[in-house]
């Protein structure tokens, strides 16, 4: 192959994917489109699905959550619910990312990207200040044993979502996708979380491990929100 004819055809793979490999690399995505249409193709579709099925999950979830969170006056709760809106917000951009000609879009993986992460900032201070205004007055919540069903489900279903669809986004070079997924592991990780405040609150009477989840949910959202903005690589 002569020297411009490969010029252009790494100009085509880095424009069709948005990949840009050394030569030689096996990666799915730094394959040419050619090779890996249909199956790139079919991901998107599973990607796209899974963002739907993901919006009425948390739609339920975080009303749910949130009706818990007043009746209980729980930050974890609270926070909890403010995640699944977040979430929420993330499964639509997935929804708008992957919708008629931007699937092949590089520019609309880029915005992609860069609105997952914000979502992830969105959640942190509100969550902060919350719970250290309710360590500081020492307000304890009541026992909520909708908020530890909600918890229990939770548990069940996030991290099927996240493992595939951190799965799909490798195979589709998507961060935007990858960091969708990241959110629901975020959720299964704050639902186990919320699970041992509530039960040790309702239990022993620990009324600061709530606000201390709180915390803990404030931090992880800041550290998934900046790893989200970098996106995820190419494992060339």
């Amino acid at each position: 192959m002569s020297a411009p004819e490969a010029g252009a055809e790494e100009l085509t793979i880095a424009e069709a994917g948005g990949c840009h490999c050394e030569p030689g690399c096996t990666d799915g995505c730094c394959r040419p489109p050619v090779e890996r249409d249909a199956a790139w193709h079919a991901a998107a579709s599973r990607a796209k699905l899974l963002s739907w099925l993901s919006l009425a999950y948390m739609a339920a979830e975080g009303a749910i959550a949130l009706t818990a969170a007043v009746i209980a006056g729980s930050v974890a709760l609270l926070g909890f619910g403010l995640d699944s809106v977040i979430e929420g917000l993330a499964s639509v951009i997935i929804v708008w990312r992957f919708s008629g000609a931007r699937t092949l879009s590089e520019t609309a993986e880029a915005r992609a990207q860069k609105a997952v992460a914000v979502t992830f900032f969105l959640l942190a201070p509100y969550i902060a200040y919350d719970a250290i205004s309710t360590l500081v007055t020492g307000e304890k919540p009541s026992t909520s044993w909708l908020g530890i069903g909600l918890s229990v489900s939770s548990l069940i279903v996030m991290p099927l979502l996240g493992r595939a669809k951190r799965r799909l986004g490798k195979v589709l070079d998507s961060g935007a996708t990858s960091g969708e997924g990241t959110q629901n592991l975020l959720c299964a990780y704050l639902a186990a979380a919320v699970l041992v405040g509530l039960l040790a609150n309702t239990l022993f009477g620990l009324w600061w491990l709530d606000p201390a989840v709180g915390l803990l949910v404030a931090g992880l959202a800041v550290r998934e929100g900046i790893e989200a903005w970098r996106g995820e690589e190419c494992g060339c």
